[in-house]
């Protein structure tokens, strides 16, 4: 699967940015299908489980996948950092290594993110490439707000927009 969106958003950056492409700096987002799952229960899966009690996290590794609604989330390994003094409550997802992100109407890729379920933000970093419907744009930093939907990319960001309909 993530081949398959690396494949599909590179041949829409190179088909797009023939006809039309912008380059800047920040650029604004919106991010309906994230914000879907702000609020709901997360299940985790994974090949291998480490718990340390004393610092109050969970190591998941191997064929991690983060499910929270529609959001889907995988990497190879991903740290959970529970909210200080109270084990039942997540605070931070880390996640390194091959690192997809996908809703209904987005997918985004890099090497690492942090989704913080206190904030409901979530930073991707590390070659970062998001696709929605047929617009692609990528970066070096991504963070997406949950609560309002939105999000910004830094870092030499390139984006494909489609005209539609010219």
């Amino acid at each position: 699967m993530q081949l398959t969106i690396r494949a599909l958003s590179a041949a829409l950056l190179v088909w797009g940015l023939c006809p039309l492409g912008a380059t800047a700096q920040d650029a604004p987002l919106a991010f309906e299908g994230l914000r879907s799952g702000a609020g709901q229960p997360v299940e985790i899966t994974a090949d291998l489980l480490s718990v340390n009690q004393k610092e109050s996290t969970a190591t998941f590794s191997g064929n991690v996948v983060v499910v929270q609604g529609e959001l889907h989330l995988s990497a190879d390994e991903i740290l959970v950092e529970y909210v200080q003094g109270d084990k039942s409550k997540i605070d931070k997802l880390y996640a390194n290594g091959h690192v997809l992100l996908v809703t209904s109407s987005e997918a985004a890729e890099a090497e690492n993110a942090v989704y913080s379920l206190t904030t409901k933000q979530i930073e991707m970093t590390g070659n970062v490439l998001l696709t929605q419907k047929d617009s692609a744009i990528s970066g070096q930093k991504l963070i997406v707000d949950l609560t309002t939907g939105t999000g910004k990319m830094e870092g030499r960001v390139t984006t494909v927009l489609q005209p539609g309909g010219n």
